[in-house]
């Protein structure tokens, strides 16, 4: 009997110490200082960052009467570029293409330092880039940020052009509710199995708009866009806010239509077909996704009421864009895009699919986990792939964390984080 009791209060002892280290740890992930934000002397950033020369390339127009290819026009492929990385919509994947971008061409990112955001949720400043002087050169910012305008604009040049990615707000939900879930102290209190059933059966009775992580729990994309999450849906600010994001990017793709969006993007960069070639990073299992049954999408979308409203804006706007594209440009191009991409594949990737995390042989390509869970897949690399395509493979697959490392990425405030999780085994 007395053994027992000694073996409860040493367990009792070990859940204490777990749970207050793990909310120091959290606390010192969110909150790490970020740098003071200094009255820094204004030096205009030159109208364009792309220094070498560049060839213009012939795009062939659309016949939006017809819908019949007509004579191609030059363009110049994009360099300058603000990519306004939001939670949970298949952002990592766009990263990856923007790094391979970044590094065949050479250009300079203006990268956070210490860890892999912009001491997200707090808002952007300047002083947060690494080597960030005023009148410094910057191509490409694409961390996570909480969006601030005016300041991503006197660090960017005039021609960059900004773009982003929204997801249909009740799945975006479901996502952002499992995967933060454990650093977010409002949900802890909930009891049962199917915690997000009964957030959603009652969501005023455990969501408080001050409590810690809360922005992950309602409009979360409103927020990452830099505004109040908490507005009431009829408050004119949303409409207002919503068109302030329409005139800053010239794109906002759709995940539900990530091939469609990336043509898009393509047109707009004027890049090529290589340059938007991609493997889904990221990867959620399927056990660990909850169904979204219709009474549940129901409430996930009126509790999100104003990401459904931006959601509703942008693919309104989407549709005309593909409608001037030209719908059956459209369908090709996309074709095109999935038979490169299903043959990279077959090159890439061993067993031609993504793998559970327990099953990915090298660290190099290990993703991120959420806190307690291995519920991201990733990939194992083919042993013989032709040394045309080694390089390409690597790094179409390598997990964003790993990949900022190879650029110079100093990640230790994210490294440490890693480190106690791995020590604990959380």
């Amino acid at each position: 009997m007395l053994k027992q009791a000694m073996q409860w209060k040493s367990m009792c002892k070990g859940l204490v110490l777990g749970t207050l280290l793990t909310t120091c740890m959290i606390l010192l992930y969110s909150f790490a200082a970020p740098p003071h934000q200094l009255n820094l002397q204004e030096v205009p950033v030159p109208y364009s960052c792309s220094y070498k020369p560049v060839h213009p390339r012939n795009v062939p127009q659309i016949n939006n009467t017809h819908s019949t290819l007509e004579q191609s026009k030059a363009c110049t492929p994009k360099e300058d570029i603000m990519f306004m990385k939001t939670h949970k919509t298949a952002s990592s994947t766009i990263l990856n293409i923007l790094f391979r971008f970044g590094q065949r061409h050479r250009l300079k990112f203006a990268f956070p330092n210490g860890r892999n955001d912009f001491y997200y949720p707090s808002f952007f400043d300047r002083s947060q880039v690494k080597d960030y002087r005023p009148g410094t050169c910057f191509n490409i910012i694409c961390n996570h940020m909480r969006f601030q305008s005016e300041e991503v604009h006197k660090l960017l040049p005039e021609d960059t052009v900004y773009f982003s990615i929204l997801r249909n707000p009740a799945y975006l939900f479901e996502s952002s509710f499992h995967y933060f879930g454990r650093v977010i102290p409002l949900t802890w209190k909930i009891s049962g199995e199917d915690k997000l059933t009964e957030f959603l059966r009652e969501p005023d009775r455990y969501y408080d708009p001050n409590g810690f992580n809360s922005h992950y729990l309602k409009n979360l994309l409103f927020f990452d866009f830099g505004y109040d999450n908490n507005l009431e849906f009829g408050d004119p600010r949303v409409e207002k806010y919503i068109k302030a994001i329409d005139e800053r990017f010239q794109l906002v793709m759709l995940l539900e239509y990530f091939d469609e969006s990336l043509i898009l993007l393509k047109d707009v960069m004027c890049w090529d077909m290589d340059d938007i070639l991609y493997f889904k990073l990221n990867i959620r299992k399927d056990s660990t996704i909850s169904r979204m049954n219709g009474e549940l999408y129901e409430k996930a979308t009126r509790w999100n009421r104003i990401d459904t409203m931006l959601y509703g804006y942008f693919n309104a706007t989407f549709w005309r864009k593909v409608r001037q594209y030209g719908f059956e440009r459209m369908q090709r191009d996309v074709e095109e895009l999935r038979q490169r991409n299903d043959h990279m594949q077959s090159i890439c990737i061993d067993g031609g699919r993504p793998v559970d995390a327990n099953a990915i042989q090298e660290a190099s390509l290990q993703p991120w986990q959420p806190l307690g869970e291995r519920s991201i897949m990733g990939y194992n690399l083919k042993k013989n792939i032709s040394r045309k395509h080694r390089k390409l493979c690597r790094k179409m697959l390598t997990p964003e964390l790993q990949y900022l490392t190879e650029l110079g990425v100093n990640l230790w405030i994210t490294k440490l984080w890693s480190y106690i999780r791995d020590l604990f085994k959380w």
